[in-house]
């Protein structure tokens, strides 16, 4: 796809040399750019799902199709690479909502449960990453030891499935999102299981004592392919134990299932004025600058209006006591990245019971963007017609001026600004 002279990586800009240079037009390269990382997060949660026994033809062959309009000199026209792209979108909400289903098939209908924080005495495996499938299986291998297993990351809404949170080896969870992962690693004693993507190049502190399954695989790590974990038990068997430092305790488990459950009670409140309005502040995060801005966002919204979450995002939010409204959490975990396909299905629930389109809802979407599982879902939000999205801390520095002023204007697509409070004033107002 790329020349030599302007071979790109996921986090520079687009290439700008002329069409002379390239063959192709900067907002061309631009727009193929999004549709490749949209179709990697997608491949991601498809790899899920599909070892959770969920599968689709249809999106199988829209991602051959799909990559075949990327080749060179296949497809240089905007408007179809633009239809490439919400295809894109709406592929990847059926994928997560094959993923939705796998997970609640397989691990029981989600439910609200408090979650200890910290380590106990004793032996201990941290599992990071999103295969929940794998941390069932590590679950059982250590089914009868003095093992507790612990997740980090995006693991944590696995207590959410009874399946699994109901497992008496899991113990708790331990640390925050990904990027804070070289401290925390070092820190835990036990072996590490890395089961998917946002898995960092281990330094020498814990190197030693880290694993991956399958495709995920550092530099001189110990990669486990076969669903064998007898290695990582071995390891927390022999190794330094835990210590008891319980840190805390936190509410998670407000899927989707959860919400469309209580959802006529959502409704008549905000018919009758108890709910001013509903925030989705998540996504993927990352370690740059500027990403307090959530935070910021967060704790301005008012007291009588909700917070869902989801992703790694969420831990730029959910260190901060929101209280509650109406017996509820004002913070509302609804799970892992991939659960955005739950609040997607809330808001169609809530603008079919107010007999309205989804953009009318008391409803403002902030998204923190960081690697390509976001893109996907970013790209099923334009197909679903959601407009107003606040993105940020930057733009995807692959998608050009033109390309970004395209999507502004028909998705009225916004990027954060330097002020969280202004920008929410303004979100209310609307």
């Amino acid at each position: 796809m790329h020349c030599n002279q302007c071979e790109q990586t996921f986090r520079q800009t687009a290439c700008v040399n002329s069409p002379g240079v390239c063959g192709k037009d900067a907002d061309v390269q631009s727009l193929q750019e999004t549709l490749l990382y949209g179709l990697k997060g997608m491949a991601a949660y498809a790899h899920h799902a599909r070892r959770l026994g969920k599968s689709d033809e249809a999106v199988s062959a829209f991602i051959e199709e799909a990559l075949f309009a990327t080749m060179t000199n296949v497809n240089f026209d905007i408007e179809s690479l633009l239809e490439f792209c919400l295809k894109c979108g709406e592929m990847n909400l059926r994928v997560m909502e094959l993923l939705d289903a796998g997970h609640i098939e397989n691990f029981g209908k989600p439910a609200p449960i408090k979650v200890k924080e910290g380590t106990q005495a004793g032996p201990g495996i941290l599992v990071t990453g999103h295969d929940l499938m794998d941390l069932w299986d590590l679950l059982q291998q250590v089914e009868g030891t003095a093992i507790k297993v612990y997740t980090h990351g995006e693991m944590l809404p696995a207590h959410m499935y009874p399946k699994l949170g109901g497992h008496p080896n899991l113990a708790g969870h331990y640390g925050g999102a990904w990027q804070d992962q070289k401290r925390e690693f070092a820190a835990f004693p036990g072996p590490v299981l890395g089961t998917t993507n946002c898995v960092l190049i281990p330094p020498e502190s814990y190197r030693g004592r880290l694993f991956t399954t399958r495709t995920t695989a550092v530099p001189n790590g110990q990669r486990l392919v076969d669903g064998d974990f007898s290695a990582v038990i071995a390891a927390a068997l022999e190794g330094a134990p835990c210590e008891e430092q319980i840190v805390g305790e936190s509410t998670i488990g407000f899927h989707r299932t959860v919400l469309l459950d209580r959802a006529q009670t959502i409704v008549d409140a905000v018919k009758a004025g108890q709910i001013s309005h509903f925030f989705v502040i998540g996504g993927c995060d990352g370690a740059e600058k500027g990403r307090n801005y959530f935070s910021d966002y967060a704790q301005a919204t008012p007291p009588d209006s909700f917070i869902l979450t989801l992703g790694c995002g969420k831990y730029r939010i959910r260190d901060h006591d929101y209280g509650e409204h109406l017996g509820l959490p004002r913070l509302m975990d609804m799970g892992q990245c991939n659960d955005a396909y739950g609040a997607i299905a809330v808001a169609v629930a809530l603008a079919k019971a107010f007999d309205c389109g989804v953009n009318d809802l008391p409803l403002t979407l902030v998204i923190s963007w960081f690697e390509q599982k976001a893109i996907a879902v970013f790209l099923t939000l334009l197909h679903l017609g959601v407009k107003g999205i606040t993105l940020g801390p930057n733009p995807p520095a692959f998608i050009t001026p033109n390309v970004f002023a395209i999507l502004q204007e028909r998705y009225d697509l916004r990027l954060t600004g330097s002020d969280a409070q202004a920008d929410l004033r303004l979100a209310m107002a609307a």
